[in-house]
């Protein structure tokens, strides 16, 4: 059924099939798109770009703060405060910068230990969030340019029409094309910017709370270390 539903379909005029590989389809369409592709294929390579640096980033920034929590945790656990010093003051990670900013501080009490964990911590997190404001920005502009590029195509259709003094579907059809075109691209440009965005908010989260807990673990154990003394 299928089969003899798309063969009559190919008989129908305009609906034939064109012999032209993918690569071919992609340069028509980008040929196709008008003056717009070149800002949208701007938003789409620092996207691309923004995004593998980002995934990068944040996978090796995951992984040494999780195998410093763990350490920490462990040292804290035995109250061995200096080796934990030591162990975040020489480790590049998040969460080692954090503990390091309240463990210097161990001596002075539970609230200088507090405030500078605070600190540090929004340095830490204004590190992490670093290019999300690319990707927020390239998820609102993308759209944004592809209905600009609808307006220009629509425009130029009604000049079209304008010229010749009549409605036909050969004039017109060019400029639709390109806005249609257009829409589309910053629609999947967009879309994908935004889904990544929102992936690397929720990590961030994640990563967040799991330093919160260690820093509120470190404040206990000094708190205690300093009553029982």
């Amino acid at each position: 059924m299928a089969i003899q539903l798309y063969g009559a379909l190919l008989q129908i005029p305009g609906l034939e099939t064109v012999d032209e590989t993918f690569s071919e389809s992609v340069m028509r369409l980008w040929g196709d798109t008008g003056g717009m592709r070149w800002p949208l294929a701007l938003c789409l390579l620092v996207g691309i770009g923004v995004i593998i640096w980002k995934f990068i980033s944040l996978q090796l920034k995951a992984q040494k703060t999780r195998a410093i929590l763990k350490d920490v945790d462990e040292l804290l656990t035995q109250q061995r405060i200096r080796e934990a010093l030591e162990l975040t003051r020489d480790t590049d990670a998040p969460a080692a910068n954090i503990l390091y900013a309240g463990l210097e501080r161990s001596d002075e009490g539970t609230d200088r230990v507090m405030k500078a964990i605070e600190n540090q911590g929004l340095i830490e997190m204004s590190k992490l969030e670093s290019g999300m404001v690319v990707l927020a920005t390239l998820a609102t502009i993308a759209p944004l340019l592809g209905f600009l590029g609808t307006v220009v195509g629509m425009i130029i259709a009604f000049q079209s029409i304008e010229a010749a003094g009549e409605v036909e579907a050969t004039l017109v059809a060019g400029g639709i094309k390109v806005a249609l075109l257009t829409t589309a691209a910053g629609l999947a440009i967009a879309i994908p910017v935004s889904i990544a965005h929102n992936y690397f908010v929720s990590f961030i989260d994640g990563l967040v709370i799991d330093m919160e807990e260690s820093a509120q673990k470190m404040v206990d154990t000094l708190h205690a270390i300093s009553k029982a003394s």
